[in-house]
């Protein structure tokens, strides 16, 4: 569930300061070593974990740590203005945040480009076109969250502009609380009260309902809540809220301060060895970096040399805290380029690829970054920068279009009279060695998938509410419900035209991951709470409508022993004794049971299979896999054993046809047969509608 992390705007370096921004040494303004040094150890922590090394698991803190000094540092700028004139110029607070942070972003995109086209495996690029435009526009954090549970990215791998999320939630962030501070400024003008008062409670708006909903959204639904924008507001109003307090924090004794500055190194540094990946992010466990990060920066105020500045504000943490921009800009599209090259990394390689970052990093920051961002001249004027800012947008954007356009004209192409299935004629069968042309392409094949997905047939992770489809003839004298998880659905499109063909009306009730059994499993490490309430409410809803016939299967094999515990153990038993508890209710009621045996799963090795067809494009045999132990994995071997001890189920099993022989092809009759996972692809499912009807006439003629 954790992945990446982020970096909020640098603070000033040893730099003159940009033209608007801070020059005083007032509280909240001016330049702080330590904070400087601080966003040092926040991006090593960022490096190291990124590199994968493991004695440190929860590098990945480094984002909450950089979230509050942001905060810290943009309020202090938006306060003093606010002070100074009354009012805060939006168009000169943007100007300097595009001539700050666009520069550097387009150059490191444009570079990606580059490097995803010269090393990432052509089925990755279309995707990492869309992140690239999203990125370009700060947004691609909605885009990673909307991905994080769509049971069809299964395959999706890490993407070199991952990182972006993180400088898009500050942005999106930022569109806000300017906003929220002029509204606070203006009302406390008309009405001649204390302006600092009121930014408490400007702030409490913002921080109070963020860490509530950061709390609750991270329980139900972690990988969604990693990236979104709304479970991490809070952490730049911690950070809002000790510049606003900068008054008070002088006037702390210093003894308490150099305590206080301490145990927030302390609780930075134990943060990233205690949490890891599995920790449930961010939510309240967040509050331990972010807080500590607070409690450094409030105690830099008074602590004076003994507090952390006595290690923080030392050359080396001030040099790396500013070129830590850079440095995580680049740092993530090299490791990722690097991982594709050599097929994975060590974390001897990574940490090598990780140091390698500082050139490019250092070259960005002082002939791209520091010439834009202290002009004197041209970007001077925030009109210039701003249009400079849309500049290097649009930039961002072409490159993503260009990268997906690239990806439409190195697609073979398909093949007009493709037979697929149809080529599986009497006992013997000659696999095909090479496809130059196939449909659906390999790079197409992900989208290879019936239309039921577009039309929220399928129920997500998160919900427990049945959503019902009808296909086939929706005035048809039989009803066939189709229900289970994705390996139910991907038949839909042949059990479509057979209920045209036979006039049977055919309904989907299908839920991502989840097996129709009387069973809890397992998702994401707990117990898929949302499954087994949906299970019941179909079950409901089955036995009310009473179809004739209930067509199901999965791709699970195991349920929990104890549903309560995830961690205590899953087991086929319990699947299979699930599996029969919920069939027998079906058929007691007078409701025909049928179960489409899951098809093979292919060898981890050669997953996805389309990416091992393209680049096999000649030699199809490297991307073939052994059937009996394909058959082996998912739910096939608990659906023969469960169908043997139900009396009146039927197992249909159209294996023999995605895999005639001892091995499964990866392209019958030039068809792709599999895209995400073990998942069949809709084209070579068409082309099984023939054989799938003999065997379901049979069932649906026999039920009533």
């Amino acid at each position: 569930m954790v992945t990446e992390v982020r970096l909020g705007e640098k603070a000033g370096t040893r730099q003159p300061p940009a033209p608007g921004e801070a020059k005083s040494r007032s509280p909240i303004s001016g330049f702080r070593p330590d904070v400087e040094g601080l966003r040092a150890i926040a991006v090593g922590l960022v490096l190291l974990y990124h590199a994968g090394l493991p004695f440190i698991p929860g590098g990945f803190v480094g984002v909450d740590v950089f979230f509050v000094i942001s905060g810290f540092l943009i309020t202090g700028l938006l306060v003093k203005e606010v002070q100074r004139s009354g009012t805060i110029s939006l168009a000169g607070f943007y100007a300097r945040r595009a001539k700050r942070l666009l520069p550097a972003a387009a150059t490191v995109l444009a570079t990606t480009v580059v490097l995803v086209l010269a090393v990432v495996p052509r089925i990755s690029w279309e995707e990492i076109g869309g992140d690239i435009v999203a990125a370009a526009l700060y947004v691609v954090n909605w885009r990673l969250a909307d991905r994080s549970v769509d049971y069809l990215a299964e395959d999706s791998e890490a993407s070199p502009v991952q990182h972006f999320w993180s400088l898009a939630v500050e942005e999106q962030y930022y569109l806000v609380w300017p906003l929220l501070l002029l509204l606070v400024a203006w009302m406390v003008r008309k009405r001649g009260r204390e302006l600092r008062h009121h930014l408490w409670i400007g702030l409490a708006i913002i921080a109070i309902p963020s860490f509530a909903w950061s709390v609750y959204y991270t329980m139900e639904e972690p990988p969604v809540a990693f990236f979104v924008t709304t479970t991490r507001m809070w952490e730049m109003a911690i950070g809002a809220a000790v510049a606003l307090a900068a008054v008070w924090l002088t006037k702390v004794p210093q003894l308490f301060a150099v305590a206080l500055g301490w145990l927030g190194v302390a609780a930075i540094v134990a943060s990233a060895l205690v949490y890891s990946t599995d920790s449930e992010w961010p939510g309240y466990a967040a509050a331990l970096p972010t807080l500590g990060t607070a409690a450094v920066i409030a105690a830099g105020f008074s602590a004076g040399p003994r507090g952390p500045v006595a290690i923080l504000g030392t050359r080396p943490f001030t040099w790396v805290g500013g070129l830590s921009y850079s440095l995580y800009l680049w740092h993530w599209p090299l490791i990722v380029a690097a991982a594709a090259y050599w097929d994975g990394l060590t974390p001897t390689r990574g940490l090598a690829v990780a140091l390698l970052s500082f050139i490019p990093a250092w070259l960005t920051l002082k002939f791209i970054e520091n010439p834009i961002r202290f002009s004197r001249t041209t970007f001077k004027v925030p009109r210039n920068s701003l249009k400079l800012g849309a500049a290097l947008s649009v930039l961002g954007v072409v490159l993503g279009f260009s990268l997906i356009g690239i990806t439409a004209v190195v697609s073979g192409g398909g093949v007009a009279n493709a037979k697929g299935a149809a080529a599986i004629t009497g006992k013997s069968f000659q696999a095909q060695k090479s496809a130059d042309a196939m449909v659906p392409d390999p790079l197409e094949a992900t989208d290879d998938v019936p239309d039921a997905y577009d039309k929220g047939c399928q129920v997500d992770v998160t919900s427990a509410q049945p959503a019902a489809c009808t296909y086939g003839d929706p005035d048809g004298d039989k009803t066939v419900a189709l229900v289970g998880d994705s390996k139910a659905l991907q038949w839909i499109s042949a059990l479509d035209t057979i209920g045209k063909e036979r006039g049977w009306k055919v309904v989907t009730y299908t839920k991502s991951a989840c097996t129709f059994a009387d069973v809890t499993i397992s998702q994401d490490g707990k117990p898929y709470a949302s499954c087994t309430e949906w299970n019941k409410a179909v079950t409901d809803k089955l036995l009310a409508d009473k179809p004739d016939v209930v067509l199901t299967s999965q791709g699970k094999n195991k349920a929990l022993d104890d549903p309560t515990d995830a961690k205590g153990g899953a087991s086929e038993e319990t699947m299979i004794k699930g599996m029969k508890a919920r069939w027998n209710e079906l058929t007691k009621a007078g409701i025909s049971v049928a179960v489409l045996r899951d098809n093979p799963h292919p060898d981890e090795d050669i997953s996805p299979v389309y990416e091992c067809v393209d680049d096999n494009r000649d030699s199809l045999d490297k991307c073939a896999f052994d059937r009996s132990g394909g058959e082996e994995k998912g739910g096939g071997p608990v659906q023969v054993e469960a169908v043997k001890q139900v009396k009146g189920v039927e197992l249909i099993d159209m294996n023999d046809y995605l895999c005639p022989g001892d091995e499964c092809p990866p392209v019958i009759g030039d068809v792709l047969i599999y895209r995400q996972g073990s998942h069949l692809t809709k084209t070579y499912v068409d082309t099984l509608a023939p054989r799938l009807e003999r065997e379901l006439v049979r069932v649906v003629d026999q039920a009533k």
